[in-house]
């Protein structure tokens, strides 16, 4: 057999880093016991060629082009610019000299020098132990400072909103317990019933303006405002304020339909009541009471509220939800009824009414044009990935405009052949004119139904209602960037690239129209001034991979690593195109040293078989001048296995700021996953800006932490 090019024996050498753990004599002697199937001490071409087809079944059972099997490049005469196939030069590069078969020494000697990583440093599952105690082994006040970077500004915030509802709430019952003649009109229960009414006030606007979009879009442009009020945990908030309000509304009523008409209604206490409201108010007997404007409006508001409550209980929401749906139109009539319980003004000038106003006014026009925008129906096509575990829905613009979003937004979706009712949020994912994408992960009943009863590539219509805001959004504020998502979350991030490729493929610079934008904005929106680029951070197990980009440009003027983690390599497809796009576009760039993008995939899928795990890792990284993408991903670039070290990560960033003399720079750190690995992040970026300011440089990472679900 002929010995194959240099080149493509070049592709399956990787690049040495410190830490990394190269494959045991033990693990080499496995998958060498692995491809001895008929253990005469040899391993021969085709054994490896038999082990190679059974592996790549398991790895690809649905051959795509990219991959080393496809008949496209397995068959000499259809292989571009070769005269031989590539399965058979990638099985050479295992052999020396291509032999045809190679004894146990001889075998763990070629295996060593390919650098496959160790099987345990890929051990996902004990990096995802080690993710889940990093955090636990830094010291307290670093834990503490993590833990609030995450959670700090949703603990500030609800403390915020309790205090409020305290201090009305005790402000109202103070007032009443000053008020003798309201004591001897109305007894005790119109202290409980105006308490637990100031505690109301507040919490039924938060209850209101918590499910507004629009003015969480608005408010998201504020930096400050955006950590204070963090809208990624707008429905759980949401949910908190309805059952404090649904518990103080109902003692609210205890004390009128069980203290203060039923004490005022007696006629020892008329003379009391004649003083305290009047003496038109007496005789009052108790039914009277109930007749009157506050009393019936307050008992059918309570009635619609519990009726909204019991409708939006989990099991109802899960199984029945255009029941829950509609249940919550309601909401409607009970606000009218709120604000006309008041203004009888009988006890005092009519304060619910007031709080209401505002956050009434815009939950009834938003909810209005979101029904408009119902029947204003988008065409759309439908399409199923290869592993049925995502739907792609591609949107045109119903009258042929260009879309108006900004990367990482979201869209509000209702597909009317599954429900009319129905409207939940995706995160777009690719806008370019006046087609809208959005990727669906099926997690649920109503996706279920979007991949099973809608058929693959049908044109649909739908209803489409956004974009609204998202901690993405903020990316161009930031001339220096780190994005960190994993599987589906990857989207808001997705739609940043589809957008940066978009600008530059027409020679425009979104940070510069950015900049222009906000010079006229009010302060608190945060703009940068210049500059800067990446270089990419490898997974704890294989920092030894061989880099596919040009050398990262020193100085650039605007740096973007992207880290994108997924389990298989499947997950992948969902977008390379646009990953592959994104590097070639790229790369003149970084030469000009205006963008240096590093993209960075990590599959954290461990392979229990050796010879499965060595074929991964050496498919992925095999490449040839006529195919320049992995044999395994399709990717330009290669794929890390295992969990990523961002500690690393972040480390090499801040290092190559330092080494190429930058002084003064903001980094937006952007993430979408757990909060363990978002609390490790985030302390990450406080021992860096730490680290900057000791050494007396201006350097800062700011955390941005997003829900996605």
């Amino acid at each position: 057999m002929e010995n194959p090019p240099p080149l493509l024996l070049h592709s399956l050498e990787p690049v040495l880093t410190n830490d990394f753990i190269p494959l045991s004599d033990d693990e080499i002697n496995a998958f060498f016991d692995d491809l001895d199937r008929d253990k005469d001490g040899y391993v021969t071409f085709e054994e490896i060629e038999k082990k190679l087809h059974e592996v790549h079944e398991e790895l690809a059972p649905t051959l795509q082009r990219h991959h080393l099997l496809h008949p496209d490049r397995r068959d000499p005469e259809k292989h571009l610019g070769h005269s031989e196939a590539d399965e058979h030069v990638f099985l050479c590069g295992l052999l020396p000299d291509c032999s045809a078969k190679i004894n146990r020494t001889d075998f763990v000697e070629s295996i060593r020098k390919l650098q496959v990583p160790s099987q345990k440093q890929t051990d996902s599952n004990t990096q995802d132990k080690e993710d889940q105690n990093q955090e636990h082994r830094l010291p307290f006040r670093r834990r503490l400072r993590a833990y609030l970077a995450v959670h700090g500004p949703n603990i500030a915030f609800t403390t915020f909103v309790v205090a409020l509802q305290l201090g009305i709430g005790l402000w109202q019952m103070v007032i009443y317990i000053k008020n003798p003649l309201a004591r001897a009109a109305l007894g005790w229960g119109v202290i409980l019933a105006k308490a637990c009414a100031g505690v109301f006030y507040p919490t039924l606007v938060f209850m209101l303006l918590s499910m507004s979009r629009h003015l969480a879009t608005f408010l998201r442009r504020n930096y400050a405002l955006s950590r204070f009020i963090n809208w990624d945990f707008h429905q759980k908030f949401h949910i908190y304020m309805s059952i404090c309000g649904l518990f103080f509304a109902s003692l609210h009523a205890i004390g009128h339909l069980t203290g203060s008409m039923l004490y005022g209604s007696r006629p020892s206490h008329q003379d009391a009541v004649a003083r305290y409201l009047g003496p038109n108010s007496v005789p009052r007997p108790y039914i009277v009471y109930v007749r009157s404007l506050p009393g019936w409006t307050g008992i059918t508001a309570l009635g619609l509220f519990w009726i909204i409550s019991l409708l939006s209980m989990p099991f109802i929401r899960k199984r029945y939800y255009e029941i829950f749906q509609l249940g919550h139109l309601l909401m409607f009539p009970m606000i009218g009824l709120l604000c006309a319980h008041g203004t009888a003004a009988l006890l005092q000038a009519p304060m619910l009414g007031y709080w209401l106003a505002f956050p009434a006014l815009l939950v009834i026009l938003e909810r209005s044009w979101r029904v408009i925008r119902g029947f204003i129906r988008v065409p759309a096509t439908m399409k199923i990935m290869v592993d049925d575990d995502v739907v792609v829905l591609t949107c045109k613009h119903p009258r042929g405009k260009d879309w108006k979003y900004s990367a990482g937004q979201y869209i509000l979706l209702q597909v009317p052949k599954i429900s009319l009712f129905q409207w939940h949020p995706f995160t777009i994912s690719s806008c370019r004119g006046d087609e809208l994408q959005v990727h669906i992960k099926v997690d649920g009943d109503w996706t279920q139904k979007l991949r099973d009863k809608l058929p693959d590539n049908e044109n649909i219509h739908v209803g489409v209602d956004g974009p609204f805001g998202a901690p993405a959004q903020r990316f161009y504020d930031y001339d220096y960037s780190i994005i960190v998502g994993g599987g589906i979350g990857i989207t808001p991030f997705s739609a940043v690239l589809t957008d940066l490729e978009e600008h530059y493929s027409q020679e425009r610079d979104p940070w510069e129209q950015r900049r222009r934008s906000r010079s006229m904005s009010r302060p608190g929106s945060r703009s940068r001034r210049t500059s800067q680029a990446t270089t990419p951070v490898g997974s704890r197990n294989d920092r030894n991979e061989k880099d596919t980009m040009p050398r990262r440009p020193r100085n650039p003027e605007r740096r973007v690593d992207f880290h994108w983690t997924v389990r298989e390599k499947n997950n992948l497809l969902w977008f390379s195109d646009l990953l592959n796009r994104a590097i070639v576009r790229a790369e003149p760039l970084a030469r000009q040293s205006k963008l240096d993008l590093n993209i960075n995939t990590h599959i954290t899928a461990k392979r229990k078989n050796i010879s499965t795990h060595v074929f991964r890792y050496l498919l992925d990284g095999y490449r040839t001048s006529a195919a320049p993408y992995s044999a395994l991903t399709g990717l330009k670039q290669r794929s890390h296995f295992g969990r990523p070290d961002f500690d690393a990560i972040l480390e090499k960033h801040f290092n190559d700021l330092v080494d190429d003399g930058i002084r003064d720079k903001k980094v937006g750190v952007f993430y979408c996953g757990a909060p363990v690995v978002g609390e490790i992040l985030s302390d990450k970026c406080h021992e860096l800006t730490a680290k900057a300011r000791d050494m007396g440089l201006r350097i800062r990472y700011d955390f941005l932490m997003e829900v996605f679900g």
